[in-house]
């Protein structure tokens, strides 16, 4: 009895046993790993087509973002201020071919539509100029401003290149207010005009030059004459940049000329005064070259002021150690005007063409020194020398040039 017991408790067992594994093995598939899901049933205790949760790297799912859900934010623009137009600038406000020039053989004309802006509102004359020269013709039926100056007139700048004279002018307009208000309605502008003639041709506006000149055009010719005054660097190679100087300073000059259908010619500085205006009749005023070539600062004042050693004929270099009027103030500017003449290059230095430095007496800075005998008392003009047509004269100013302490 004792074992029929035994036999149906472990007939009990093994029933249970089974039931357990039938039950395992309903829920898990033989040859199924236990993580994994079989392809097309729903994991228990989730709703049919309802996906599990899964843990994602973070990494990988803000790169996830990222690329479905770009960030579009970006710094906000800051606004620019309003742009002003340079100088320069409105020289391109100015209506294509609303101005015109003609250069002649010694004049300029320059010819000013009203409508100089191209916007349909016409300028007053009164406010523009050609280099601070007023208009000389106004046509109103036309609605065109004229100027007419001569080549060297008007503020004009002569500019020169191994092959080319430029004359260069400026024509200015500058709105005025509306009547009764403190208001304008158009822009200021600014055009430069070139005048450009060949150094070693005729000056023409012919197609056809003839084979033979007349007499009467080669005197013409003769006259042009062109002299100029430059401030120059200290190793004399170039003009210098820079008017500004401080007192004490050496000043270097040139002066030239250049002859336009003209034998060689020899340059000379005849006389010399500065003054605080471009006047040469104001007062103060201080006269530091005289009778004809004499240097004679060094002399009143102990400087080293003095003519370089001519290199070429149509050049000539000297120095001036710069000094200020009374009363003094903070930055003084300066005018200086030479008077300059030439003769050709083969006449003899003499008494009324020199260039004389005082160093422990007088020195020639070419020729013999006894031309600068009378840089002493008086070295007049003779009456042949007036009556020499070889011998031709001209003025150059310099300034302002800064003086400062």
């Amino acid at each position: 009895i004792l074992w029929a017991k035994n036999l149906v408790s472990l007939w009990e067992s093994s029933l249970w046993a089974k039931n357990l594994a039938s039950s395992l093995l309903a829920k898990q598939p033989v040859g199924q790993e236990p993580s994994e899901q079989p392809v097309g049933q729903d994991p228990v205790g989730l709703p049919l087509g309802q996906k599990p949760i899964q843990d994602e790297d973070p990494e990988s799912s803000q790169s996830k973002q990222a690329s479905e859900n770009p960030l579009t934010w970006s710094y906000p623009e800051v606004a620019k201020p309003e742009h002003r137009p340079t100088v320069s600038e409105r020289l391109k406000q100015v209506a294509a071919n609303s101005v015109s020039a003609q250069c002649g053989e010694s004049v300029v004309r320059v010819q000013v539509n009203q409508d100089l802006l191209g916007i349909g509102r016409l300028i007053q004359p009164e406010r523009i100029t050609l280099g601070g020269c007023a208009a000389t013709e106004e046509d109103a039926e036309a609605h065109v401003i004229t100027f007419e100056s001569e080549l060297h007139g008007c503020g004009s700048e002569l500019t020169m290149t191994e092959d080319v004279l430029i004359y260069t002018f400026t024509l200015v307009y500058e709105p005025k207010p509306l009547a009764n208000t403190s208001i304008v309605k158009t822009s200021a502008a600014m055009v430069d005009i070139e005048c450009h003639y060949l150094r070693n041709h005729d000056v023409s506006s012919n197609a056809l030059k003839p084979t033979w000149i007349p007499n009467i055009s080669n005197m013409v010719a003769e006259e042009l004459l062109y002299f100029s005054l430059r401030l120059m660097t200290a190793d004399w190679q170039f003009e210098r940049p820079s008017n500004h100087y401080y007192l004490g300073d050496i000043i270097n000059m040139e002066a030239s000329v250049m002859p336009y259908h003209h034998v060689p010619l020899r340059v000379f500085v005849d006389r010399c005064v500065a003054t605080l205006a471009p006047d040469v009749h104001t007062v103060p005023r201080y006269s530091f070259i005289e009778d004809h070539g004499c240097l004679v600062d060094a002399k009143l004042t102990g400087s080293s002021s003095q003519f370089l050693s001519r290199s070429q004929d149509d050049k000539i270099q000297f120095q001036l150690e710069s000094f200020r009027f009374q009363p003094q103030n903070d930055s003084q500017q300066l005018y200086i005007t030479c008077h300059l003449k030439a003769s050709a290059a083969s006449s003899p230095i003499d008494a009324e063409n020199k260039a004389c430095s005082f160093t422990d007496g007088w020195k020639a800075a070419g020729g013999d020194d006894l031309v600068c005998g009378c840089c002493d008392s008086s070295c007049a003009v003779s009456k042949a020398r007036d009556l020499d047509n070889m011998q031709k004269e001209g003025e150059a100013t310099l300034g302002p040039i800064m003086v400062q302490e």
